[in-house]
């Protein structure tokens, strides 16, 4: 129900990998940290703008542009014409795919982007997924801890999914598209070209193609002055 194969195209990302034997796609997010120890080579192969923090940790490919005032702690692994924007905070565990785009005022961490994938603006993507070419608008959270700190479970059709994990924010397929300021709260699942309103909170699984968005109205208000 949950197969990596349901929500992503794995011929868009070089870290396909990850993936193998995998039954539920988000047992890859406890993957990502022994993965980078194992095959991370640090490399600078881009072009960086000004004087950006590098992390001793960290490889970026050919024809990727980090701007001033990013800064990537590592271990991270960037891939090929990507664009790290100014002041995109980029912490450990993150995999960056090719053509990616890492927004002002971002932060990432123990995270997956497929490539194509879009984070432009005060996003923050935590304990995520992110597939081919989908797309967060401005403001978009990925809440990855729950208040009380326990492990998320995901409900869906009826059964109950423990994954193990205090600590996961959302899987987004490829091509799923999240308007702004939405919140993606924890264990937050969202199938391939599925389509979030803007201003939503969502929890649960969204299927493919399918559509959310908030039932509460949008009361507005004009004044004469």
């Amino acid at each position: 129900m949950f197969t990596p194969s349901a929500y992503f195209d794995l011929s868009h990302t070089e870290h396909a990998g990850l993936f193998e034997g995998i039954t539920s796609v988000w047992e890859v997010l406890s993957r990502i940290a022994p993965y980078l120890e194992k095959k991370l080579r640090p490399a600078m192969l881009g072009s960086l703008i000004g004087h950006p923090f590098i992390g001793q940790e960290v490889y970026i490919g050919e024809g990727t542009v980090v701007e001033p005032g990013a800064y990537i702690q590592g271990p991270a692994w960037i891939g090929k014409n990507s664009v790290i924007r100014h002041g995109a905070y980029i912490r450990s565990h993150v995999i960056v795919g090719n053509g990616c785009t890492l927004g002002n005022s971002c932060e990432f961490k123990n995270a997956l982007l497929f490539d194509g994938a879009e984070v432009p603006h005060y996003n923050y993507v935590g304990d995520s997924i992110l597939g081919y070419k989908a797309h967060l608008g401005a403001g978009v959270i990925c809440s990855n801890l729950k208040l009380d700190r326990a492990n998320i479970h995901i409900y869906h059709a009826g059964h109950t999914f423990d994954t193990g994990l205090r600590k996961m924010g959302a899987i987004v397929g490829d091509e799923a598209e999240v308007g702004c300021n939405s919140v993606l709260n924890p264990g937050s699942i969202l199938g391939k070209k599925s389509l979030i309103y803007p201003l939503t909170s969502w929890r649960g699984v969204l299927e493919e193609n399918a559509v959310a968005r908030s039932t509460a109205p949008l009361k507005t208000f004009q004044r004469r002055f």
